[in-house]
């Protein structure tokens, strides 16, 4: 009888790919949502005053925004020239010494379970294929052909960010002053349970303590910049 069950757990560079991208994902929301809320909250404790809150409030996107771009930015690059710079290096060593990069690949292979004659077997046939792309794979973990972009990964951590900010900026400028303060507390602790629960199911993790982190993180942000703002509207400063 013919196996028809199928696998759709990822695997390989679709994982890392996944995991890259829910990293920068789910930081940028995660940043947008608590910074953004413990501004407003914060402030909320000190004055009720509409301009200053919604000032506040987008002062705090921009800023964050640009700053996790930026820090994304700078990041990836730093990993992209190491990897240019280790692609590089393979270069050289397989133009300089190719029996011994071809011996060194054959023991990497053998380390994965081959045995001695099927691994270089194999290494010769990947080295007749494409050496660079053999190495950087079994030795680096790296696809020549798909670097980490900077770009991708600044542009991706500025629109988290700014979708994450806008739920308890929004929350905080619409509503009624008598309800804008526990409306903002309530939207953001859901939307922290929302990305608890969507990074871990993308990411194949327990639900539980993804979520507890976020919620919990967040509860404690606006408690603390609350009570402080409060503190400080009370001193009148």
């Amino acid at each position: 009888m013919t196996d028809t069950t199928t696998h759709d757990e990822p695997h390989g560079d679709a994982l890392g790919t996944r995991l890259n991208w829910l990293r920068a994902a789910v930081l940028g929301a995660n940043d947008g949502i608590v910074s953004t809320a413990g501004i407003v909250v914060g402030v909320a404790g000190a004055t009720s005053a509409h301009g200053t809150l919604l000032t506040a409030g987008l002062a705090g996107l921009l800023a964050g925004s640009m700053s996790m771009a930026a820090g994304e930015y700078v990041s990836v690059s730093t990993q992209r020239d190491s990897e240019k710079a280790a692609l590089e290096v393979e270069k050289r060593e397989l133009r300089e010494q190719p029996r011994a990069e071809l011996d060194e690949l054959t023991g990497m292979l053998a380390d994965r379970g081959l045995s001695r004659e099927v691994a270089r077997e194999a290494a010769e046939q990947l080295t007749r294929r494409d050496a660079l792309r053999a190495h950087a794979s079994v030795e680096l973990g790296i696809d020549p052909d798909a670097l980490t972009n900077p770009w991708h990964a600044a542009g991706a951590s500025f629109l988290a960010f700014t979708a994450g900010a806008l739920l308890p900026l929004l929350a905080m400028v619409l509503p009624p002053a008598s309800l804008r303060l526990w409306i903002t507390v309530l939207s953001v602790l859901a939307a922290l349970s929302l990305t608890g629960w969507g990074s871990a199911r993308l990411g194949s993790a327990a639900v539980g303590p993804a979520l507890l982190r976020n919620v919990a993180g967040g509860a404690l942000a606006m408690g603390v910049t609350y009570g402080a703002g409060a503190l400080l509207g009370a001193a009148g400063v």
